[in-house]
């Protein structure tokens, strides 16, 4: 095992050059930025500035460093030429320093650093950056994405908007000061299970025409408002009990105030790391580097070429020996919670309100509720009627369904090969019927004496469209690959029942990889 000391990291997926030294705490940290001239960034102008900055930054990052016992880089994911603009640096490095190499995962390496400076130690993890918007929580030696954008990430995002109104880079500053002195106007808002998309809504809001202040405020609530509830989606399914910000979108103080109260509402503990570990930083390359060295996670020299789509959940999380809590919050008592309603069970038919969430611009918050409690009923009426189990509808309020109270276990709780084919067969059933569920999760689902019934339809819609169908299938594996350690097997047992109750499964399923490809760096 190598001798754990000061590590040296060195960080530029993108647009920020980056080296610190980590010890048991930062000793130094070192950046120098990216700015393009105009647009957006340029990767081999990107990789250009790095390599003309890397000495003087490395060199003062070790200026007050002692001895090097090891040389952390950013291996992905990124910018193709700036990572291999680092990786060289880095090799260089260890070489002449006669010490291990250790290849980062950027995105993991946000993580880590945030559990180091929060104190949290099994949180949901918000990464809203750039390229990047992912939910992701820790189980069995994994970091697992339960929900990301299928498009482009947070941050491009905004950025797009800034450069259509030639507002500085990045984007995100300029228009959080914007929409402090705006009002909300209506923009589109797209959340599919744990999934997001955020195109339209910057597509709409480029082409407002309300008074910029407007957009700019309404653009944060919506887009914020989606990161929040998927987050919250993540939270409830687990049942984990923390919840960290990560990244550089995430130093924004609107999403932080609608994180933290999201939390408060259900009881669950926020925090956000200091500002400098925030955005892409040597640092979190440093201290990842030296949890990994300590767990012998190096790579030698031939092993180290840059990887610009190394996804998070790819990486073997040696320096972890716990597992992770998952379904930790089982559910108990009368009164249950969701992660957008409240229901209770305590007489003979369950009543399911749709509750005011705080974190919400009020006329959003009132649109959602009422659109997904109506829609909702619909659906499941629907359903029931094309023959899948579904709970039986007695009445409907402006914010609530009263319904059959189904008696089972959550498929969560018990799923096996069986289960998972039967519940494939419900959902190849409300297929054909052209109904989609819109947040296929094995909380979704109760197993009833053998059935498995489908429950919580608010995302649902009635629509013969293959890419609706194929998001429900990526839904549903996406749970799976997140929460089971045999998920691929349940997949295909899942499928086995899909394919003999819907006619044109294939094409659902060939769709379906197509919408996992979307996924950040697939």
């Amino acid at each position: 095992m190598p001798r754990i000391g000061q590590v040296l990291g060195i960080e530029g997926t993108a647009w920020n050059l980056s080296a610190a030294v980590f010890d048991d705490d930062l000793i130094t940290l070192r950046s120098s930025p990216y700015i393009p001239p105009h647009g957006g960034i340029h990767p081999r102008e990107a990789a250009q500035h790095h390599a003309s900055v890397m000495k003087e930054v490395i060199s003062d990052a070790l200026a007050d460093a002692g001895e090097i016992t090891g040389v952390a880089f950013s291996q992905g994911p990124g910018l193709g030429p700036c990572l291999r603009t680092v990786a060289t640096a880095a090799r260089s490095l260890a070489l002449s320093l006669d010490v291990p190499l250790i290849g980062v995962n950027h995105c993991v390496a946000h993580i880590e650093i945030g559990r180091f400076a929060t104190g949290y130690t099994d949180p949901i993890v918000l990464y809203a950056s750039g390229a990047n918007t992912q939910v992701l929580g820790y189980l069995n030696g994994r970091y697992r994405i339960f929900g990301e954008t299928l498009d482009i990430g947070i941050g491009n995002g905004l950025d797009k908007f800034a450069r259509h109104h030639n507002l500085p880079h990045p984007g995100g500053p300029a228009i959080e000061e914007f929409a402090k002195e705006g009002s909300y106007i209506p923009l589109p808002y797209t959340v599919k299970g744990m999934d997001l998309a955020f195109s339209g809504l910057i597509s709409a809001a480029k082409e407002a025409d309300a008074p910029l202040p407007d957009v700019c405020y309404s653009l944060q609530e919506t887009a914020f408002a989606m990161c929040v509830e998927v987050t919250e989606r993540a939270l409830a399914h687990t049942g984990k009990d923390e919840v960290i910000l990560v990244g550089g979108v995430g130093v924004n103080g609107r999403m932080q105030e609608m994180l933290a109260a999201m939390c408060e509402e259900r009881g669950a503990a926020f925090a956000v790391p200091e500002r400098k570990y925030m955005g892409d930083n040597g640092a979190m390359i440093a201290y990842t580097g030296r949890v990994m060295l300590a767990s012998g996670q190096t790579i030698p020299i031939s092993e180290s070429r840059v990887n610009p789509g190394y996804r998070s959940d790819q990486v073997e999380v040696g320096w972890r020996s716990d597992t992770g809590s998952i379904f930790a919050g089982a559910r108990s008592g009368d009164l249950v919670r969701g992660a957008e309603a409240e229901v209770d069970l305590s007489g003979d038919d369950v009543v399911k309100r749709r509750l005011k969430k705080g974190y919400r611009h009020p006329h959003l918050d009132a649109m959602l509720i009422r659109e997904r409690t109506r829609a909702e009923a619909r659906i499941i009426s629907a359903a029931r009627r094309a023959g899948v189990a579904t709970p039986v509808i007695r009445d409907l309020t402006a914010d609530a369904i009263i319904m059959e109270k189904v008696i089972g276990s959550e498929l969560k709780y018990v799923l096996d090969h069986t289960t998972a084919e039967k519940a494939g067969s419900a959902v190849g059933k409300l297929h054909t019927a052209g109904i989609v569920h819109g947040d296929l999760t094995t909380s979704n689902m109760i197993l009833r004496d053998g059935e498995v019934v489908l429950i919580d339809f608010g995302l649902g819609q009635i629509t013969g469209e293959i890419e609706a169908r194929g998001v429900d299938l990526h839904v549903f594996f996406q749970t799976l690959e997140s929460t089971m350690a045999d998920a691929e097997d349940l997949k295909e047992a899942f499928l086995r029942g899909y394919r003999e109750t819907f006619p044109h499964a294939d094409d659902v399923v060939e769709r379906e990889h197509e919408i996992e490809l979307r996924g950040r760096y697939h």
